[in-house]
């Protein structure tokens, strides 16, 4: 059941991000789809969380601790958006989905394997793999008239997704390690159980594209604009609801390989649009190469071995 539900959620997510691009060929911008999106997704959450659950518990810290994942989330939609406006959009997804093999790395680097993080063989292995398989789908994008400014927006939000995924990683360990030393901060159990964070997460990430809306030339948004920004935001708040219900409805060998399976289909899918809708040039090796180092990278092998 879990993976029949990860693959509807990534289905989903593939929507959004196929609204997001079409929503560049309207004024060559995602400002208004990503305020409509992000905002959308914010009232999801809220239904999703505090609403389904009924659990209203406030936590100021809990809510900041959101706040501030939401941040990176918006700067990271902000630069996804920008790489978008000059570069394959196919690729540019591929490039950002891959992040999900790097947080693995950075969280057994900082808190290491007391908390459970450990860098395996597999994870070097996978994580190699990404790479060669990026810079080998980007060695001949020669004809990319802005290849340096994609090149930069695309690392960041690269840079940005993989932060934000630990940081997502960091509050579990919150939840699986309660009054323990160690994890930076200290939170009491009754706020790490606050539902208030994903809701807070959109919202923080919601402000950020409120904030480049008012910084950017201002003009009345097109209607094609809002009705794709509202179909973005739709997709979106789906793709996290069967996100959520595939973890819950998922067993133990399931839940080693929804996040994976995730990943690799949204990779997969955005580049058949983008072939297909911008013929954009796929190089469909390098994908593969990215697609086998994300599955080696983040599959959790220990399950197999019980």
């Amino acid at each position: 059941m879990g993976v029949q539900l990860i693959l509807i959620a990534a289905v989903c997510a593939t929507f959004s991000n196929y609204f997001m691009r079409r929503s560049i060929d309207v004024h060559r911008s995602t400002t208004t789809f990503l305020v409509i999106q992000l905002f959308l997704s914010c009232i999801v959450a809220i239904f999703l969380n505090p609403v389904r659950l009924n659990s209203y518990s406030w936590s100021f810290s809990m809510a900041a601790f959101g706040l501030a994942a939401g941040i990176i989330l918006g700067f990271m939609m902000r630069s996804l958006g920008k790489a978008l406006e000059v570069g394959p959009p196919g690729l540019t997804f591929a490039m950002v989905n891959s992040a999900s093999v790097m947080p693995g790395l950075l969280m057994a680097l900082i808190f290491g394997a007391q908390f459970g993080y450990y860098y395996t063989k597999a994870h070097a292995i996978g994580s190699i793999l990404v790479v060669g398989g990026l810079f080998w789908a980007g060695w001949k994008l020669q004809h990319i008239p802005n290849k340096k400014r994609w090149l930069t927006f695309a690392i960041l939000a690269f840079v940005l997704h993989m932060t934000g995924l630990a940081w997502m990683q960091w509050r579990a360990l919150f939840i699986k390690f309660p009054d323990t030393t160690g994890l930076l901060l200290n939170f009491d159990m009754e706020d790490v159980k606050s539902q208030w964070f994903l809701p807070m997460l959109f919202f923080g990430a919601f402000l950020v594209q409120v904030w480049n809306a008012f910084q950017s030339k201002r003009r009345f948004p097109e209607k094609r604009e809002i009705i794709y920004g509202f179909l973005g935001g739709v997709a979106n708040g789906a793709a996290t609801f069967f996100l959520m219900l595939s973890t819950e409805y998922s067993s133990s060998w399931e839940h080693a390989m929804i996040f994976p399976i995730f990943a690799v289909t949204i990779i997969i899918l955005c580049n058949v649009w983008g072939q297909w809708f911008y013929k954009e040039k796929v190089n469909w090796w390098a994908n593969a190469l990215c697609v086998i180092g994300l599955f080696i990278g983040t599959m959790d092998w220990s399950v197999f071995n019980k």
